[in-house]
Parts: C-alpha cells; sequence; structure tokens
C-alpha cells in the first residue's frame, strides 16, 4: 500500500511597509476600540458598575451582559422613559421579531418610514454623547424586569418584537407578564444601548 507523500512546510514572514496599509488598519483599529467603549490602546477597559446603577458617560443605566450575535454585551437603559408611543402597523406583519436582538428590529421598523412611533422615538434618544439607542426586544424587556425592575415603572412597555399583524410583545413590570397587545396601543417607551465587553 503506497503512502502519500509528506509535503514540507516552510515558515515565513510576510511584512506590509506600504503606507497605505497604516490608514486602513488604523481605522479598523478605532472602529474596535469604539465597540469596545474604549477610544485608544492605551485606554483601560471600562469597568461597569453594579447592575441597577447609572454609569456615568454611558447614557443610563448599567442592565448587565447579555449575548448578542456579535458577541458579550454591556447593556444600558436610559434613565428615563420617552413616553408613550404605539408599536403602530397594525394589521401589517413586520419582519420585527427577533425576541433577542431590539437593534435589528429597531432598524427594520425604522426602514417602514414613520408607521412605528416607538420605534422612532427610541432612536431618536441620546444621552452622553450616545446616539445608538434603539427600542429593546422583548427579551431585553424580560431582561430589565429580571435585573433592574426598580428602574422602571410599574406600567407596561411596548417592545420591538412583533407577535402577530395585529400585535406586539409588551413588559408588564407591575405583573410580570410578558404578553401580546394591540399594536395600535400606546405604552411606555425606554431605550436601550449596547456595546462589546
Amino acid at each position: 500500500m503506497e503512502h502519500a507523500p509528506l509535503i514540507g512546510t516552510v515558515n515565513f514572514h510576510v511584512s506590509l511597509p506600504s503606507p497605505a496599509v497604516s490608514p486602513l488598519a488604523s481605522a479598523l483599529a478605532g472602529a474596535l476600540l469604539r465597540e469596545k467603549g474604549r477610544t485608544s490602546p492605551e485606554e483601560p477597559k471600562l469597568t461597569p458598575p453594579a447592575i441597577g446603577e447609572h454609569w456615568p458617560g454611558q447614557g443610563g443605566i448599567y442592565g448587565g451582559l447579555r449575548l448578542y450575535p456579535e458577541g458579550m454585551c454591556h447593556v444600558i437603559f436610559a434613565a428615563h422613559d420617552v413616553g408613550k408611543h404605539a408599536f403602530g402597523d397594525c394589521g401589517t406583519e413586520v419582519e420585527g421579531t427577533n425576541q433577542v436582538d431590539g437593534r435589528a428590529n429597531t432598524a427594520l421598523l425604522i426602514a417602514r418610514e414613520g408607521q412605528h412611533p416607538a420605534a422612532i422615538a427610541a432612536a431618536g434618544y441620546t444621552a452622553d454623547g450616545h446616539n445608538d439607542f434603539y427600542l429593546p426586544a422583548s427579551g431585553e424587556l424580560h431582561h430589565g424586569y429580571l435585573y433592574l425592575p426598580q428602574a422602571f415603572e410599574k406600567a407596561w412597555y411596548v417592545s420591538s418584537s412583533q407577535f402577530s399583524a395585529n400585535f406586539a410583545y409588551g413588559m408588564g413590570f407591575g405583573v410580570g407578564w410578558l404578553d401580546g397587545y394591540l399594536k395600535d396601543f400606546e405604552r411606555l417607551v425606554r431605550p436601550v444601548r449596547r456595546f462589546l465587553q
């Protein structure tokens, strides 16, 4: 029985001295650092406060860590509600059905050009220079109920997660229920943001 010949390996080093590579690498590194809540490699990793406490410079109340498609993220809930708003588009199936990622839902809802008041209100919120807030998914509101219920009114909050053509998920902080409600009903809106750990 014949054996395949062994293939020799060679160690080599590639150097890219081109000055054109440097700005691209610098821009990519800067984007990664900003996503992780830092602006330079020398800046220490952010140390969060206790869950439920205000995080200075981060736009609100620290909600702890959650797993998202991009990895483990710090979750920041706005310190205040931004009024009562309807989910909108009652009677229409929309693509915003994700129960984990409110940022993805909010982007889909806002793309429907003014038909989703709650998503528009949440995405328009800014605090501490951060303008990356969005309408939380049902799972994110449930996370808020589990870990920092004292930061919310004992009332119903609208999520960015559609339940059906006529209903959206809402979280009742007074009773601890996650349930569907008519999309035309106005509920409290609490913006949220996140960034990589």
